[in-house]
Order: C-alpha cells, then structure tokens, then sequence
C-alpha cells in the first residue's frame, strides 16, 4: 500500500457519511443541532490528541498488531504480557462492535431506500437480514487480497470528498427555505426524558465520538504500507484532521436544510437525513443522494472488516484468541487472513442480534466500538507516558509536546468510558437499556478469567513450552524485531 492508501483506510473507516448519518437522528433528540455542532468541534480536537500519541507510538512500532504490541513494549517487564492481553481484548471488542455499527447503519439506510423506491417495509426483521447480506458482502471483498481493497480504498476517499461536496452543495443552494444559523448553532433539544441539560449534552457527544473511530487501521495495515513508520502515523493524524472539517460542513449542510421541523425530525422510514433530502430536493433526487451515502457506508464496512481481520489474525497469531490456530492461516491464493475476516463478521452479527427485541440496540452497539476501542487507543499512550525520556521515538514524533497531549488523551479517554455506559433514555426499560456495559462486562470477566487460570503462564511468553512447540506467544514479538 501507498501512504495515501493507507490513509484511505482510517478515512474510510471514520466515515463521516457514516458515522454522522447514522446517529444523526440520535444527536437531534439528545442535544439537537447546537450539540452536534459545537460537540464535533469539541470531540474532533480531543479525538486529535488522541490521535497524535498513538500516532507517536506507531512511528516506533509499525506493526499489524498494532496496540497491543505497543502495550507489551512500553510496559514494564513482569507486567507487559497483562497489559498486551487486555489491550489486545479490548481492541478485538471495539474492532468487531463498529464493524456492527457501520454495517448495520449501512443495512438501516438501505433499508429506508428499498422502501421509498420499492416498498421493502423498514422491520427489524429486514434491516438483519439486510445487515447480515452487507456483512458477507464484505466478508467475500476482503478474500480477494490487498490490491483490490487498496484499490477500493483509494476510490472511497474520493467518493467521500467528493459526496459531501455534492449533497452540502445541493442541500444549500437548491432548498427555497432554510434554517437561521441561530437553529443550526443554538436550538438545544431534549427528547430523551432526561431533565438534566448537561446529563443531555454529555451523551449527546456519542454521535461525534462514535464517528471519530477506527482510525488505528492505518496501525494495522501498515505491514502492507510502503515507508510504515512514517506514512502509519501521517494516516492517522490526516485522517482525523480531513475528518473533522468534512464532517462539520456536513453536519452543517443537513442542518441547515432542514424544510419541517417541529421539535424533531420526522421520517416515515426512521432515518431523518433521509427526509431532509427528500424535504429539501425533491423525492427524486433526494433518492440519489441517498444512494450516495450508502455507498460510502458500504466503502467504510469494506475497510472495517480489512482493519479488524489483521487485528485478530495479529491477536490470534499470539494465541490469544479460542481456537487461534484457525484464526491465524493465511488464505495461499490471496495472502490474506481469510478465517479472521470471518469470524469478525460472524461476530459483528452476534453484536447487532439485539435490534430484534430492543429499540435502542444501535446507539448501545455504538458505545461498545467507541468504548472498546478507545481504551485500547488510550493504553499504549498511558504506559508511553510512564516511561518518559526513556521512550524510543520513531522518525515522527510529537517532541517536547508528547506529554501534555498524551495527558489531555487518557483523561478524556477516563470520561467517555464513563459517559458512554450511561443510559440513553428515559425511562429505563428493557426496550431501551443500553447493553453497553454488559457486553464490555461480559469480554472483560471471559479475558480476565482466561488471563488468571491459563494465558498468563504462556501469552507472550518465550519460555513456556507451548510457544516453543505451536510458534504462539513469542513467535509474534520474534517476527517483527526487524521493524
């Protein structure tokens, strides 16, 4: 891979038509426009100096394992395989869960499209069965080897780019009527049975904050990438930055073109950008924009399952996974982890499974990547932290300013994994409890059980007679010594 290719996955993966689209209606109901407007901002700078350390860390690490990697070099020695391992866990939930959240965002807007174009009735049993056709969809795109997903990339960042110019475009010049700025940037809106204003504000920060992830994938793809140590962590940080400004015109345009607005965005199909677009441009065309949208949604699954099966083959490769061994081969005709772009689609489904009897399902899958993942990002940043002067920086680097930035990062990391596994609505039922906390529950009690009776003998361990025999554990560290 190029560096711009590489810098393609993490953009395709952040996927502001993704992310900002898809939680749209959920940022409108809790905060409403001057919440998402001035919460991207917010989120966008804090989501920066979390990118730059990590980004600081691949500079010196550029490998497919990517965190966890990171975590077993910086911590210290009797520790450094517990911190790889939860590190590890942690990154493997977040992969899977915004591959559920990306994919089934992308089946629930291909769902409003049949629809309105054909009649395909918006249920939960058609959006799963829509989510699990886009999840084999990208399962069979990832077994065809890097260049085309490359390739697809490269293309995706274009479609992106060029997509948001077209629908800002048409949504502010077409539309006879429009939002006053004093809507776009100051309507505060709580639809959510909360009646604290800031308790609304805090988890209305989710819709921006679920949207600035997965862009540790230029981490993981940078054993693919020509000059990794340098263009892995430019791809970090461009994405990022190339995501933030995209994304608060986009926020802005659909805001701004909002025709009917009585205290919430209605739309016959549940997803409100939908409406705007038919709203604002006319049924016709508000339908091809539309499609718009869900292609870059099904570009930005594509990259998902490409980050999240080189991070469980990496984790696997280590052992570190149930029946790694499977996990870990190599496809011989394309090179590629064909068994782990499996089970993180099969396991993406797992996650989404809930929609069928629980309303709130979406936003709750949602929390669990953002929570998952950004633990992850925040460990190696910690432990980078501890070691001080003695930390060996690669050709990029933050210099005098890498303590201050890694600082704001794990602080801000402590209060969305908080805020994020606080309920959504009121009042709480089972229709609209937030499942977040269970699910993280659920893998850190799995890991942390397995880490006590079993893995902490051998997970990393060079001496242990099951490394020397299977090539797990050690193996992995072995292997990439060159870098």
């Amino acid at each position: 891979m190029s560096g711009r290719a590489n810098f393609g996955v993490s953009f395709t993966i952040i996927s502001i038509l993704s992310g900002c689209m898809t939680l749209y209606g959920y940022g409108m109901d809790t905060g409403g426009p001057a919440v998402m407007m001035w919460g991207w901002l917010f989120v966008g700078l804090m989501t920066l100096f979390v990118g730059l350390s990590m980004a600081e860390v691949c500079s010196s690490y550029p490998t497919s394992a990517g965190l966890y990697y990171w975590a077993h070099r910086m911590a210290p020695r009797r520790s450094a395989a517990a911190w790889a391992w939860f590190t590890g866990w942690f990154n493997t939930l977040g992969q899977i869960a915004i591959t559920a959240g990306i994919d089934f965002g992308a089946a629930n807007f291909l769902n409003a499209w049949l629809d309105l174009q054909f009649g395909y009735e918006v249920t939960p049993g058609h959006t799963m069965t829509l989510f699990g056709a886009i999840l084999i969809l990208h399962g069979v795109l990832n077994t065809f080897g890097v260049r085309i997903v490359a390739l697809l990339n490269e293309v995706s960042i274009w479609w992106h780019i060029l997509g948001v110019i077209l629908i800002c475009g048409a949504l502010v010049l077409i539309p006879d009527h429009h939002q006053s700025t004093n809507f776009v940037f100051g309507e505060f809106v709580n639809n959510t049975g909360f009646s604290s204003s800031l308790y609304v504000v805090a988890i209305g920060l989710l819709m921006a904050q679920y949207t600035f992830t997965g862009y540790d994938a230029s981490a993981h793809m940078t054993e693919e990438t020509i000059d990794a140590a340098t263009a892995g962590p430019k791809g970090i940080v461009r994405s990022i930055l190339v995501s933030l400004g995209a994304g608060f015109v986009l926020l802005f345009g659909f805001t701004y073109a909002i025709q009917s607005y009585t205290g919430s965005v209605n739309s016959s199909t549940g997803v409100p950008p939908a409406q705007i677009l038919m709203d604002a441009l006319g049924a016709a065309s508000g339908k091809w924009l539309l499609l718009v949208i869900i292609v870059a949604q099904l570009f930005c699954g594509m990259a998902s399952v490409t980050a999240n099966s080189r991070m469980i083959y990496a984790f696997s490769r280590d052992g570190a996974l149930p029946f790694s061994k499977t996990w870990h081969k190599l496809n011989p005709h394309t090179r590629t982890p064909t068994n782990a772009v499996w089970l993180g689609t099969g396991g993406a489904f797992v996650l989404g499974l809930p929609y069928l009897w629980n309303e709130t399902a979406y936003a709750a899958v949602t929390s669990i990547a953002t929570i998952g993942l950004y633990i992850a990002y925040v460990i190696p940043t910690f432990l980078r932290l501890r070691q001080g002067d003695r930390f060996e920086r690669g050709p990029w680097h933050l210099g005098s300013w890498s303590t201050i930035i890694g600082s704001i990062a794990v602080g801000w990391v402590l209060v969305i994994t908080v805020l994020f596994m606080l309920p959504q609505s009121s009042p709480v039922t089972s229709n609209s409890f937030n499942y977040a906390p269970i699910a993280v529950g659920v893998v850190v009690a799995f890991c942390g059980t397995w880490w006590l009776v079993s893995a902490r003998k051998w997970f990393l361990n060079p001496d242990h007679p099951r490394n020397s025999t299977t090539g797990q554990g050690h193996g992995h560290a072995a292997d990439f010594t060159h870098l």
